[in-house]
């Protein structure tokens, strides 16, 4: 069984570049991308 874990910055990381690059199916995945980036962020400064 492969091993997939990420860190919370590294799932950021992850997260910003397939936003800046466009890597994305439509405008409504990118919006779920945005919303789950923000709620990270948010998490991780509580």
């Amino acid at each position: 069984m492969q091993n997939n874990t990420l860190t919370a910055q590294q799932l950021l990381d992850l997260i910003n570049e397939k936003i800046n690059t466009g890597d994305y199916k439509d405008a409504v995945h990118k919006i779920k991308m945005m919303t789950a980036r923000d709620m990270i962020n948010e998490i991780l400064m509580n």
